[in-house]
């Protein structure tokens, strides 16, 4: 499957659980693209040519998405893509002590993947960053249960 990875990332926890996911999607055989920065440009992502794209952002803030993320939420919300075709899923990294902005950002993507028509497949991951000290670990024990809901 040809797998693009979208990395929405502040302190780099995201960006560390975004490259170990590639590396095992790669592993597995897929064809992996992981995108951490110029996610704005809808075209150069090469979408229509993707089975899936799995967003792997942190919530920073009062709930905010990563700077470097907003370009592709923005492009999603002033272009309105049809991404019907595209399958996705979500891992999203937060603390829970922030209470209702826990995980935000992989929440508003997710609500963003949607409009847009894509498909999701599977539950969205939320890591907890005081619970889960080893994000990346449990992002790849994810993978296990999402990979075969892409090929229905």
């Amino acid at each position: 499957m040809n797998i693009l990875v979208i990395v929405g990332t502040e302190s780099g926890n995201a960006q560390m659980v975004g490259e170990t996911v590639g590396d095992e999607l790669a592993r597995l055989g897929h064809d992996v693209t992981v995108v951490e920065e110029d996610a704005g440009d809808l075209d150069a992502l090469a979408l229509p040519a993707r089975t899936a794209v799995l967003v792997c952002t942190s919530t920073h803030g009062l709930g905010e998405l990563p700077d470097n993320i907003i370009p592709f939420a923005d492009a999603l919300k002033a272009q309105t893509p049809d991404l019907s075709h595209l399958k996705y899923g979500i891992i999203a990294l937060g603390d829970q002590t922030y209470g209702e902005t826990f995980c935000k950002a992989g929440k508003d993507m997710d609500a963003l993947m949607a409009a847009s028509g894509a498909q999701k497949r599977g539950e969205r991951l939320e890591i907890d960053a005081c619970t889960q000290p080893l994000p990346d670990e449990d992002a790849v024990d994810w993978l296990k249960d999402w990979l075969p809901l892409l090929e229905g």
